[in-house]
């Protein structure tokens, strides 16, 4: 046989060897793509079940006590502390007085600030109201301004209450602000005070998943929360007893709670009901994706076009850009965070 006519039979098998590396080539490329820009992979089987009925973990490191509240029963029997008791009131009762049918205006969504800060504001690292006198006013990253504890109550109630504020000079601001103080009373002037705001909570070396979030939110949330999230109201309607986590009646996206790291460390210290920081009833993992499938859901959208006004200091988890990294706004809600906080010599932090 002529050599040329050996190279004309080997044609077909060297055009299918190519076909093949081409295939790999393509399958390469696609994997690499839907990598780097597709949806997060589905969990692994069982994933979302295991961790979903995973027990407590036992009770973490936090054996320090968390100073006291004053003794409500101390409140004076004075003009005084008819508007400290009126402002407790007003913390724990909020929807019944400010609320869609409230008995003094109309101006939020039904909810009490008790629904976050729990205990009228006294639980530790439950949003804990004890060191509020003794470090505001103070600069808040966030508007970029001095904030007194005035602003820092009409921001709760703008945001996680999705309403609108009382005046400053008004019978009820008077009171909150009378009630916040009369709290700290005990505690020096720029001291902070081991119990408030959120407990630390070490980053997952991984994205916080929706997905595996769903079946946490089954298992541990939604018999007080319900089933989509709606929330248990009072018998009289007044308010909830157990408050909406997503949908109209919830906090809106410019809420700190909307912040995945602050929803997680929230619960890790203080839900299911019951559980405290230093008897947790939920473990990391659990905390970080419950907070992810919560903040994953519709709720009420509020335009800050003011907020963080140097992009520099916004925290790693804030979920809006734009970013001073080249981190994507996914990346920026739901992680890894890691590797966004090494990317900046001095991390932001939230104030």
């Amino acid at each position: 046989m002529k050599p040329t006519d050996e190279r004309v039979q080997q044609l077909p098998h060297l055009a299918r060897l190519l076909m093949v590396l081409t295939a790999a080539v393509v399958l390469v490329i696609v994997v690499v793509v839907t990598q780097l820009y597709g949806p997060p992979a589905a969990p692994a089987p069982g994933a979302e079940e295991d961790e979903a009925t995973q027990g407590p973990p036992p009770a973490g490191s936090y054996h320090r006590p968390v100073p006291p509240a004053p003794d409500t029963a101390t409140i004076p029997r004075t003009a005084a502390g008819r508007q400290i008791r009126y402002g407790r009131e007003l913390i724990a009762h909020t929807a019944q007085y400010l609320g869609p049918q409230g008995s003094v205006a109309h101006l939020t969504n039904g909810m009490n600030c008790q629904n976050c800060h729990l205990q009228a504001g006294t639980q530790g690292f439950a949003n804990n109201y004890l060191a509020v006198a003794s470090t505001y006013p103070k600069m808040r990253a966030r508007s970029g301004t001095v904030v007194g504890i005035e602003q820092r109550v009409a921001d709760c109630m703008e945001r996680s209450l999705n309403g609108r504020a009382v005046p400053d000079s008004s019978r009820e601001m008077r009171a909150i602000v009378a009630y916040i103080k009369w709290l700290g009373k005990d505690i020096p002037k720029g001291k902070k005070v081991y119990g408030t705001g959120f407990m630390k909570l070490a980053y997952l070396d991984r994205a916080a998943d929706p997905v595996i979030g769903q079946a946490v939110f089954a298992a541990k949330c939604q018999s007080c929360h319900g089933p989509a999230g709606q929330g248990q109201p009072l018998a009289d309607n007044s308010g909830y007893q157990y408050p909406p986590l997503w949908g109209p009646a919830s906090y809106n996206d410019g809420a700190g709670l909307f912040r995945v790291s602050n929803f997680a460390k929230y619960v890790k210290a203080a839900m299911p009901f019951g559980a405290t920081f230093d008897h947790p009833q939920l473990t990391n993992k659990q905390a970080w994706d419950v907070a992810a499938f919560v903040n994953s859901q519709p709720r009420p959208h509020l335009a800050t076009p003011r907020d963080w006004p140097d992009i520099r200091k916004k925290p790693v988890d804030h979920p809006f850009g734009p970013y001073a990294d080249a981190f994507s706004e996914k990346q920026h809600k739901y992680g890894p965070y890691q590797p966004i906080e090494d990317a900046h010599p001095q991390p932001a932090k939230a104030q």
